[in-house]
């Protein structure tokens, strides 16, 4: 009796329930994922134009460390996996705030926002599936941050930066994994606390979770 009564208080914990694959997606999974998305892509458009000025001011104090600002395209991904808690959120959270930011527009062009959407968002699910989709912790969402920072950053090196020295590479690459540590990773676990704490998520495991702790 003791055994099952431990293993269906993990199983919330973990925001699964018994015979729940984290493969098969629900209805109200695609629904919020979407709006999830859409929500982050203008978040995007808008520090699109709001980082311009804090990277003025970065760049020349020292080069690669605007790297710090590269968090707020970050974050998408790691709050629809922490939500959404199935294989694929990461990936397709972020990457549809990538085609909103696209299909508005943006300075850097429809295909290659896609293409860094995607490369980011794989890099929050790495994180994720390597923890095979059953932890949602603070340290879990700052390294699925870091993650998707890494990923992006080695794909703007390679888009944006070809040519750089090492310094140049170090600095940035370690700044922008700093940024999708604190703002994609350990703000959207915040938040996806937050929001479940007001019950809109409570058809999800970590609506679930959140009614435990209470």
């Amino acid at each position: 009796m003791s055994t099952s009564t431990s293993t269906s208080a993990t199983a919330k914990t973990q925001g699964n329930t018994p015979g729940r694959s984290y493969l098969g997606w629900r209805i109200v999974d695609i629904v919020v994922a979407s709006v999830l998305g859409v929500a982050a892509g203008l978040i995007f458009l808008a520090w699109n134009v709001g980082y311009l000025g804090p990277k003025a001011l970065l760049e020349p104090l020292l080069p690669g460390i605007q790297g710090l600002l590269d968090g707020p395209w970050l974050f998408a991904g790691v709050l629809g996996g922490l939500i959404i808690r199935k294989a694929g959120a990461a990936i397709y959270v972020e990457l549809l705030a990538a085609v909103v930011s696209a299909l508005i527009g943006n300075q850097w062009g429809g295909f290659l926002t896609l293409e860094a959407g995607l490369v980011q968002g794989l890099g929050a699910e790495l994180v994720f599936l390597l923890f095979f989709y059953r932890r949602w912790s603070l340290p879990v969402a700052i390294l699925a941050g870091a993650g998707a920072a890494l990923a992006g950053g080695i794909n703007n090196l390679v888009l944006w930066y070809a040519g750089s020295g090492p310094a140049f590479t170090t600095i940035y690459l370690i700044s922008t994994v700093i940024s999708g540590a604190v703002i994609a990773g350990a703000l959207s676990w915040v938040l996806a606390r937050g929001i479940a704490a007001t019950g809109a998520l409570d058809r999800f495991g970590s609506g679930r979770e959140a009614r435990v702790r209470v």
